[in-house]
C-alpha cells in the first residue's frame, strides 16, 4: 500500500506505521510505501490499495503504460457516474510537476480515444471526507517512476478555501475538521471556543449561524470581532464549565499548551461531564514523542476511548506540529 501524507513528516507516517504492526518498504516526500497496514491512521492522507509500479523514461511510455492498466482494469465494468483521475506526486521535486501535467494530459488523451464517454466523467480530484473511491491514482515517486491504483481510501485532510474575513490561519484547521468528521456547526446550534483569540473558529461557527460563547483574555480580530453572533467573555479557558443542566453542541478548543494537560483538564472532563456533543480540539505534539501521544489518545484508558469512542485523530492539510481530533460524545459503555 502507498500512503501520503503532508510532507515533510513521511518518517512520522512511518513511525505509526511500524507501531501498528506494517512493516515500511521505502518513503519519499510526502509518501511511505508499507505492507500489513490496519486501522485508522493520524497521519495518512490518502491509502492507494495494492499499487503497481510503472516506470518508463518518456512521458508517451509512461502514458500509454498507466492508460493500459486503467483500461485493462475497466474491461467488463459499466461506468455511468464521476470517477477520480488523479495524477500528484512530490512539490520537492524541482520540474517533477511539469512531467506529472505531461503524462497527464497524454494518459487523458489515450483514455478519451478508447472510452470517450468514460473519459467524459473523470475528475481530478479524490472524494471529499472520510470515504472509499474506485477509479485512477497516480502518485509520482520519481520522474520516471509511478505507483498507480484503481483503489483508494480517503482519511480526510485536502486543502481548504480562505475567507478573508477569518482572523488567522487556524480558521482553515476547523473548517477542515468539519470535512474529517462529516458534519459542522448549523444554525440554531450553541458552540463553546476555549481559548478563542483571536478567533477564526468562533467565526467558523458564527458564519454558520450557531451562537458562540468565545472564551479568552486575548482580543478577537477580524470577521470575529462585534460579530452578531458571538459572545466574548474574558475568562481563562481552563476554568470555564458551563452551568448545572447545560449541554452546548460543540466544544472547540485550539490552544498552544502541553497536550496532556489539554487532555487532563478540558478533553477528560468536558467528555466525561457531557458538556458537549460534538468537538473539535487540536492538540500540539511539538514538544513531545507524536507517535507515544497518538499510543496514548487510542488506548483503552483514554477519555476518548471511554467517552467519545470512533473519535477521529488526523494530522490535516493545515494542521502544523499537532494533531485534531473530532469526534461524538457518546458516554462511557
Amino acid at each position: 500500500m502507498l500512503l501520503t501524507s503532508q510532507s515533510g513528516f513521511e518518517s512520522m507516517l512511518a513511525q505509526e506505521l511500524v507501531a501498528t504492526g506494517a512493516s515500511v518498504t521505502a518513503q519519499g516526500p510526502g509518501w511511505v510505501l508499507a505492507e500489513g497496514v490496519t486501522g485508522d491512521l493520524a497521519f495518512a492522507h490518502l491509502s492507494l490499495a495494492d499499487p503497481i509500479e510503472i516506470k518508463g523514461e518518456s512521458v508517451n511510455g509512461l502514458a500509454k503504460a498507466i492508460a493500459d492498466y486503467y483500461l485493462q482494469g475497466n474491461q467488463g465494468k459499466r461506468i455511468e457516474g464521476p470517477w477520480p483521475c488523479v495524477f500528484a506526486g512530490p512539490a520537492e521535486l524541482v520540474g517533477l510537476g511539469r512531467r506529472i501535467n505531461a503524462v497527464e494530459a497524454a494518459t487523458g488523451e489515450i483514455v478519451r480515444k478508447r472510452l470517450s464517454r468514460v473519459a467524459k466523467l473523470a475528475v481530478d480530484d479524490v472524494p471529499r471526507g472520510v470515504s472509499e473511491a474506485e477509479g485512477l491514482y497516480v502518485w509520482f515517486t520519481d520522474f520516471g517512476c509511478a505507483q498507480v491504483a484503481r483503489k483508494i481510501s480517503v482519511n480526510g485532510p485536502r486543502r481548504m478555501a480562505d475567507d478573508d474575513l477569518a482572523p488567522s490561519r487556524s480558521y482553515l484547521k476547523v473548517e477542515e475538521a468539519y470535512v474529517v468528521l462529516g458534519q459542522e456547526p448549523a444554525q440554531g446550534e450553541t458552540v463553546v471556543d476555549l481559548g478563542a483569540a483571536p478567533g477564526g473558529w468562533s467565526y467558523s461557527a458564527a458564519k454558520r449561524g450557531a451562537q458562540v460563547i468565545a472564551i479568552d483574555n486575548g482580543p478577537l480580530k477580524g470577521g470575529a470581532l462585534n460579530h452578531a453572533q458571538i459572545e466574548h467573555r474574558l475568562e481563562d479557558a481552563f476554568r470555564f464549565s458551563p452551568p448545572a443542566g447545560i449541554t452546548y453542541d460543540w466544544l472547540f478548543c485550539d490552544m498552544v499548551e502541553e497536550p496532556h494537560h489539554v487532555l487532563r483538564h478540558i478533553i477528560e472532563p468536558w467528555l466525561a461531564n457531557g458538556w458537549c456533543r460534538q468537538f473539535v480540539v487540536n492538540l500540539k505534539f511539538g514538544r513531545v514523542d507524536a507517535v507515544a501521544l497518538l499510543e496514548e489518545l487510542r488506548s483503552v484508558d483514554s477519555p476518548l476511548s471511554k467517552y467519545a469512542p470512533g473519535t477521529r485523530i488526523r494530522h490535516l492539510y493545515h494542521d502544523r506540529e499537532e494533531f485534531t481530533l473530532v469526534g461524538r460524545v457518546q458516554g462511557p459503555e
